[in-house]
């Protein structure tokens, strides 16, 4: 069972339909939304500000999700996919965005929608990722605009996937 923890008097809130794997850790101001997933080894360390999750997110094994103590917060859009090892610490993260394998995003960046992080990248403060954009490199830079048709598509799918990859952990506890 996942730790769901409360501190500072914020008791972690989220919508319908959500998966959290056993052992993965809500803690503190964070609120989800509906169908969002939270997988193996991840951490959302809401203690020291808050931390918003839109609908249909799925965050994947290891990733952490911090703030800076009364500077930054986390706000994540719909239908976003953030990747395994994730580190996003005080960003922004707009609808239908893609955050690579082991990116790192730190404080008061914004991904942009639709935007590509590409895998190992690292977002630096302050950095502005345009909307339909693909960045990529340590520290990540411009790499190439996206059709915004095919990333909504591509993304959407891999978000809803994770939906159904929840479901099978639903369906094995039923035996």
């Amino acid at each position: 069972m996942a730790l769901i923890k409360s501190v500072r008097g914020f008791e972690p809130q989220c919508g319908k339909n959500c998966f959290f794997a056993d052992n993965a850790t809500i803690i503190g101001d964070v609120i989800m939304g509906d169908g969002c997933s939270i997988w193996f080894n991840t951490v959302l360390r809401g203690d020291v500000n808050s931390i918003r999750i839109g609908n249909n997110v799925n965050i994947q094994d290891g990733s952490v999700l911090h703030t800076l103590y009364k500077k930054s917060t986390v706000e994540i859009g719909d239908n976003v996919s953030i990747g395994h090892n994730v580190t996003i610490h005080g960003a922004r993260i707009e609808d239908n965005a893609l955050i690579g394998m082991g990116a790192v995003i730190l404080d008061d960046a914004v991904i942009g929608e639709g935007a590509i992080i590409a895998a190992g990248s690292v977002i630096l403060s302050k950095t502005k990722v345009e909307p339909y954009s693909i960045y990529a490199g340590v520290p990540a830079k411009f790499v190439k605009m996206a059709n915004p048709e095919q990333t909504r598509t591509i993304n959407k799918r891999i978000s809803d996937n994770y939906q159904m990859y929840a479901s099978w952990y639903e369906e094995d506890e039923e035996l």
